[in-house]
């Protein structure tokens, strides 16, 4: 039992899944040193489950470890409650272990606990999430292995706790996970949540995907072997070929939009396909295709066109030869790692700490939106903020081939002021994909957008404001109206 592992026992584990190529002997020593400190820091303390509390410390750090994260990661996760809950000063951490990994606790500890009790907290609790993230995405990741471990053991909670933390967890945690492209957590976050917010759904769901893998589990073995043999037939030697199971909570959302008819949803089990480099993928698709029917129109290319969240790979379903359907996602190693951990797998390896001031585009508009948040009523503007922030998301291309990350169901205005101000200022009309369209048409992922601009237009039509999705937009437009009605009523004082 994890309770009664001895120090020495624990650190042996932990250790054992630290690659001795990409931790050095005196990284490996501070994560030790920190895994001693944080031990006899929480000494004599207990959770709710009986456990010891430094069991939560070590499940932490060991998440961090699974995400091979960086040594100052690591040790920070399992000191993340030092600073709150012992007698340890900031200034004897810093002593002990450096300004980095101190300031990664402290901006834990600073991240407090985040919890959804209404839509004044939500704001609050957004904005800090925000400026955590703008800051040093790394305390994200410290702060998600500490919550996700913590849903392992939410059964222990009382029945309103625990449905106060699943929501938090779904309105915050999960969409910011999706965000950051981390798709495990995501995955992982949602259907712990589903499981306590809608126990009677969850189990329904859980039940036909228990069925679903029953099903085609033996066509889904019978494929991987096939396949494996297929490709080594033609020199291509995967780093990987495994099954994949669908979320819960996924799987429910793809099912609502299909009247819950399971059959319309052929991506329940899905065969992992990861291999050397770009060209091993498109030669793999080839191959699969050569051993089985593909389904007409399931063919999706997001190595070419990814994900606004930056997934990347290739998907396609086919036909066994019993006639079971069956998924393909066929990607490089390096795209597997950013599909399950996201922003994260720029710091799995010691070259990635140089990107460590790499950001994705939307985490740059992280600052201006927590002081969005701040300043005036944040409640008028939150809901513009999660639409914005958190649904999910699609992309538009220009004429000249630039993508725009936009939220689902967004207009050809909202993409005209997502290229310029000025743009979306002057919009007379619109393209998608070279036929005309109305400026209220609803965008898809992989539409090619063209505005037409009049120069001699002066302001947006505020009926635009009737259908536009962005927040960006309908400030924008806001804006300029009000800027008219100024000039419009100087102009008339002055005469």
């Amino acid at each position: 039992m994890a309770n009664v592992r001895s120090a020495k026992t624990q650190f042996s584990i932990l250790k054992a899944k630290l690659p001795s190529d990409r931790y050095s002997e005196e990284e490996v020593e501070v994560i030790k040193h920190a895994h001693e400190v944080a031990k006899q820091a929480h000494e004599g303390q207990t959770r709710l489950t009986g456990a010891p509390y430094f069991e939560h410390a070590f499940g932490t750090a060991m998440k961090l470890v699974d995400m091979q994260l960086p040594f100052e990661v690591i040790a920070a996760g399992l000191l993340h409650d030092v600073l709150e809950d012992a007698d340890i000063s900031e200034e004897e951490m810093k002593k002990e272990f450096g300004e980095d990994i101190t300031n990664l606790v402290k901006g834990v500890t600073k991240l407090g606990r985040v919890q959804y009790r209404g839509l004044e907290r939500y704001a609050e609790n957004l904005r800090k999430m925000f400026i955590a993230m703008a800051k040093d995405v790394r305390v994200i990741f410290i702060k998600f292995a500490d919550r996700m471990h913590n849903m392992e053991t939410l059964y222990v909670l009382p029945e309103q706790k625990r449905k106060r933390i699943s929501k938090e967890v779904m309105e915050i945690y999960a969409p910011i996970a999706n965000r950051l492209g981390m798709g495990e957590y995501r995955g992982l976050f949602e259907d712990y949540a589903f499981k306590y917010l809608n126990p009677k759904e969850y189990n329904w769901t859980k039940h036909l995907l228990e069925q679903r893998v029953t099903k085609f589990g033996p066509a889904m073995k019978q494929s991987q072997k096939e396949t494996l043999e297929a490709l080594e037939e033609n020199k291509i030697y995967p780093n990987s070929l495994h099954g994949r199971i669908k979320y819960c909570h996924s799987l429910f959302r793809k099912l609502q939009r299909y009247d819950n008819d399971i059959n319309k949803v052929y991506d329940i089990v899905a065969i992992r396909v990861i291999v050397d480099d770009v060209t091993d993928c498109y030669a793999a698709l080839g191959i699969i295709h050569g051993l089985y029917t593909p389904l007409a129109g399931r063919i999706k290319d997001y190595i070419s066109r990814p994900k606004p969240n930056g997934y990347k790979s290739l998907h396609t379903t086919v036909f066994s030869e019993d006639g079971s359907i069956l998924e393909f996602q066929i990607r490089t190693l390096e795209m597997h790692e950013e599909a399950e951990y996201g922003v994260a797998a720029h710091w799995r390896y010691k070259e990635g700490r140089k990107l460590r001031e790499r950001k994705v585009k939307w985490m740059e508009e992280l600052t201006e939106i927590q002081k969005e948040i701040s300043e005036g009523d944040p409640l008028a503007k939150i809901d513009e903020l999660k639409l914005d922030m958190f649904k999910n998301r699609i992309f538009v291309f220009s004429p000249n081939g630039d993508v725009f990350d936009l939220p689902e169901a967004s207009t050809p205005v909202d993409f005209a002021y997502a290229v310029h101000t000025d743009v979306g200022n002057k919009a007379s009309s619109a393209k998608v994909n070279h036929q005309m369209a109305n400026l209220d048409a609803v965008l898809k992922s992989g539409d090619m957008v063209e505005i037409t601009v009049d120069k001699n237009r002066k302001t947006p039509n505020p009926d635009w404001l009737k259908f536009v999705k962005t927040s960006h937009a309908r400030s924008k437009i806001k804006e300029a109206i009000k800027r008219n009605r100024k000039s419009f009523f100087g102009t008339l004082m002055n005469r």
